[in-house]
C-alpha cells in the first residue's frame, strides 16, 4: 500500500469545542449535534506538557449531558495514565493520549481500553510515524497534530500531509482498519488536502465555531468540500 492511499470511508467531523463560545457551551454543543457532527472534540491542556491550560472532567461530564455524540477526549497532559478513570467516569468515548507524554504508552492504552474506552494516540509533528510501529495492533485511533499542540486557531502545517499518508498506509499493513483525525488548522482550504491524504476524521474548530456564517451553515460548506474530496 502507498503512501497516496486515500479514504475510502466516510469522512467525520469532529468539533473542537476549544473554539466555542464558553458562555454559551452547551447551546453550541447541541447546536453542532443539530448540524451533523459525529463527535465531539474535547482538548484538555495542563500548563505542562503544552503551553496553555484548558478543562477538565468536569467539562467532559458537562458536555456529556448536552448529547449523545460520542466524546473524542484529548488528553495533552504528562503522566495521562493517573487521569483515565477520570475522564473514563465522565463520560469519554475516545481517550487520547499522546506518545510523547507516556513513557509506558502500552500500558496506559491498556488502562483506557480496560475502561471500555477507544485508545487513541496522539502524534506531535517532530515525532515520526514509525514510533507508533510496534503498536499499531493495539491503536484505535491515531491523532496527527498538524500544528504544535497547545493553542486553537493555527495554521496547518503541510509538511504533515505525509505523514497523514504514511500512518493510513502503516493502518493497511496491520490488516485493521484505524481512525486516523488531523487536529489543528483544519479549515476551508487544508480539509480537502487532509482527506485525500488518508484522514477519515477532521477535528474542526475555528472554521466552525468562529466564522461568519452560523455554526450549520459553516458544517454545511465543510460537507460539500469532503464529499468532493471522496468523488
Amino acid at each position: 500500500m502507498g503512501e497516496e492511499t486515500t479514504v475510502n470511508t466516510m469522512i467525520q467531523i469532529a468539533p473542537s469545542i476549544l473554539a466555542a463560545d464558553f458562555t454559551r457551551l452547551g447551546e453550541q454543543v447541541q447546536q453542532a449535534d443539530a448540524a451533523g457532527a459525529d463527535l465531539i472534540h474535547i482538548d484538555v491542556m495542563d500548563g505542562r506538557f503544552v503551553p496553555n491550560i484548558t478543562m477538565g472532567p468536569l467539562v467532559v461530564e458537562a458536555v456529556r449531558r448536552v448529547t449523545d455524540l460520542p466524546l473524542d477526549v484529548h488528553l495533552m497532559i504528562i503522566e495521562p495514565e493517573r487521569y483515565i478513570d477520570a475522564f473514563a467516569d465522565a463520560g469519554a468515548t475516545n481517550i487520547t493520549v499522546h506518545i510523547e507524554a507516556s513513557p509506558n504508552l502500552h500500558r496506559t492504552l491498556q488502562l483506557i481500553r480496560a475502561r471500555g474506552c477507544r485508545a487513541g494516540v496522539a502524534i506531535n509533528p517532530h515525532t515520526p510515524a514509525s514510533a507508533l510501529g510496534e503498536l499499531m495492533y493495539m491503536i484505535d485511533l491515531i491523532n496527527v497534530m498538524t500544528v504544535n499542540p497547545g493553542f486553537g486557531g493555527q495554521t496547518f502545517i503541510t509538511e504533515m500531509t505525509s505523514k497523514i499518508a504514511r500512518l493510513r498506509a502503516m493502518s493497511g499493513d496491520a490488516k485493521r482498519f484505524i481512525d486516523i483525525e488531523v487536529d489543528g488548522g483544519i479549515n476551508e482550504e487544508t480539509a480537502m488536502t487532509a482527506a485525500q491524504a488518508g484522514a477519515n476524521i477532521l477535528i474542526v474548530g475555528s472554521a466552525l465555531f468562529n466564522n461568519s456564517g452560523t455554526i450549520a451553515e459553516n458544517m454545511s460548506v465543510m460537507r460539500s468540500i469532503l464529499a468532493e474530496a471522496q468523488q
